[in-house]
């Protein structure tokens, strides 16, 4: 007779087995309408599960964060059986969730046109409307090959033919359509309520480029109509802030195929941005007691196989290149150089902690198929530190990291963020003493600092545990770019020491931080963030001086000489054109400030100030503008003028 716990900690129990479904409607009529799966201990399983045993257990609704996974799962089956219904010589390959929505891949003999996307979802909603029951059904390896060759799904047969063919392959059918995939599912498609699909892009399969082309369909789904709604309305605005646009039209950074995907060149306005980016960079680290390194860009490849990166690591790195007999690797991280710094000499304990910062350009080998923008490259520089402290040092060395984090990204204007603290894997390098020792640092460093976390039990590095911040841009995405690691793994495997205050040799412990994560993926972000109106402090031009007509060329020529000498980002524009079409076109460009001048400023040695909103800022001394702007340029990111 099962018990059955349930999250409130009430119980129930059962004359025999029940069903997921069951357990639901034992509950009552409302959640067994809602429920699309249910989670047992740690196990996510369909509402058709058995319980056969005492057991805690969480029915899963579409308003849960594992229930949106499982609708926008399914709500991918659902576009591959729409898909096959109306183009039968199409192949499914595969299908996962992504964050908002899902994609699934198909090989076609031809390009999918914005008239089928169309028709696709219009079948989709009738495959819902239908409430076909999903159910779940388990075969060999070897049937479940034989079964999908037989339907024409060669992709399919591919994909078992690589699973141990002592492991049981599950299948997910709805009507006619079956598919392959470990589930959970939600029961029926009739839960399946609010979907978009959103584009078609091309596809290498198995992301190789070396393989054929297929043909990917993006779509979204959501809870109900409302929760989908108002994504459509955040995908329009992120459209217009898209950066690979913005950086287009402003002229800040290209991506030249002829030189190969992947790989960023910085046009002279994006690289006035990146200039002041890094110079800010050092300037922080220099203040909090770094000292900055540079290091090589290749090395001989047996370095990569002492950290262990040919091992875990391999398919992200690059070729090695032949010198002199010997294999020579592009570097994918920093980490072992400044490994090989600190082992220069012996250490000792008085010299810890050891803070080493870096701008160090690295290389992963991508595939063409993942390349986003600059959100996804080949090249790229990251903001690398690497702390190396004693063990008692941890807490206070992470509190610091902490501290410098909030401080910069504040700056560049981001103050609302997500933390995570992930800890121990299954699998791992270290004592359980250090673990503990670590993870109880870095929580106590949060603690300090008032921050609160959400736990990623078991989400650590094989090495150790660590911090992640998400930041929050201005339509409420979030991303990935400050973590601070702690790291077990590398002192061993390099042998590190220092000599302690005993006289004995002691492993260091190694935090890998990175604060902006990658100079292009943080100019990237910053670009959506201020959809390309930089405030003051970043704009690659800062003004742009008007003159109204001839006679006042030379005034405001000498002006905007006078605004660069004090440091200042400012243009002249002396162009012949009218004074309506200059100030057009400067704002389209985004520069924060325009400083027009006629014969009346001329006269009385001024300017007309006027923001690229169109607001009337008035007129100003060239001693005041000088002051104005220098008080524009020192808040940084924390508070710009109203756009």
């Amino acid at each position: 007779m099962p018990v059955i716990t349930l999250p409130d900690g009430s119980q129930r129990s059962f004359a025999g087995p029940v069903t997921v479904a069951e357990l639901a409607a034992d509950i009552g009529p409302g959640l067994a309408k809602a429920a699309v799966a249910a989670r047992v201990g740690d196990r996510l399983v369909d509402t058709s599960h058995r319980l056969e045993a005492d057991a805690e257990v969480a029915i899963i609704t579409a308003r849960d964060e594992d229930g949106l996974e499982i609708i926008r799962h399914s709500t991918a089956h659902l576009l591959a059986q729409a898909v096959k219904q109306l183009f039968p010589g199409a192949q499914v390959t595969i299908g996962p969730v992504i964050e908002d929505g899902f994609y699934y891949d198909f090989a076609f003999d031809r390009a999918f046109t914005p008239e089928d996307l169309e028709a696709i979802e219009k079948r989709m909603a009738e495959l819902a409307e239908a409430d076909l029951p999903v159910h779940r059904e388990v075969m060999n390896r070897d049937a479940a090959v034989t079964f999908f060759r037989g339907i024409g799904e060669e992709y399919k047969a591919q994909i078992i033919e690589e699973i141990p063919a002592d492991q049981e392959i599950s299948l997910y059918g709805q009507g006619e359509f079956k598919d392959l995939c470990r589930g959970p599912h939600v029961p029926r498609t009739g839960l399946l309520k609010a979907f978009k699909l959103t584009k078609v892009a091309g596809a290498y399969w198995r992301g190789d480029a070396r393989n054929e082309q297929l043909q990917r369909i993006y779509g979204t789904a959501w809870a109900d109509s409302k929760a989908l709604k108002a994504y459509l309305r955040r995908l329009e605005e992120a459209e217009k802030r898209d950066h690979r646009r913005i950086g287009r039209d402003l002229e800040l950074f290209s991506i030249q195929e002829d030189a190969g995907g992947g790989l960023v060149f910085w046009h002279p306005h994006g690289a006035r941005i990146r200039r002041v980016m890094e110079d800010y960079w050092r300037e922080q680290h220099t203040r909090a007691g770094y000292e900055l390194l540079f290091t090589p860009h290749i090395a001989l490849e047996d370095l990569w196989h002492t950290s262990g990166h040919t091992d875990f690591y391999r398919e992200s790195m690059y070729r090695p290149m032949e010198e002199d007999g010997q294999p020579y690797q592009l570097k994918p991280m920093n980490c072992p150089f400044h490994v090989l710094v600190y082992k220069d000499k012996l250490r000792s304990y008085r010299e810890l902690p050891m803070r080493w910062a870096e701008l160090g350009t690295v290389y992963r080998h991508e595939m063409s198929g993942a390349l986003h923008g600059l959100m996804r490259v080949r090249g790229f520089t990251q903001d690398d530190a690497h702390v190396f402290c004693q063990e008692e040092q941890i807490e206070e060395e992470v509190l610091r990291v902490l501290d410098l984090t909030l401080e910069m990204l504040g700056d560049f204007g981001f103050t609302q963020f997500e933390v995570n603290l992930s800890t121990r894997p299954e699998k791992a390098v270290g004592s359980d003493e250090i673990w503990e020792k670590a993870t109880k640092a870095l929580q106590g460093a949060l603690e300090r600092k008032g921050l609160e976390f959400i736990l990623d039990a078991g989400g650590g590095a094989f090495y150790g545990p660590k911090i992640d911040l998400k930041i929050e841009d201005a339509i409420g995405r979030k991303w990935q770019c400050s973590t601070i690691q702690l790291d077990f793994n590398l002192p061993e495997r390099f042998e590190m020491e220092y000599v302690a205050a005993s006289g004995e040799r002691r492993r260091p412990i190694m935090i890998h931080r990175a604060l902006l994560g990658s100079l292009e993926r943080f100019f990237g972000i910053l670009i959506e963030h201020y959809e390309g109106r930089f405030p003051a402090w970043l704009a690659p031009v800062q003004a742009v001086a008007l003159n109204i007509t001839d006679k006042q060329a030379d005034y405001v020529d000498s002006v905007a000489k006078t605004l660069n000498n004090q440091g200042f980002r400012v243009d002249a524009d002396l162009r012949n054109e009218k004074i309506g079409f200059k100030i057009r076109e400067h704002t389209m460009q985004k520069v924060p400030f325009l400083l027009v001048a006629g014969d009346r400023e001329k006269e009385a040695g001024s300017l007309a100030v006027r923001s690229r909103s169109g607001e009337d800022l008035g007129s100003m001394s060239i001693d005041d503008l000088g002051k104005f702007l220098a008080r524009q340029v020192a808040m940084r990111g924390r508070s710009v003028m109203e756009d």
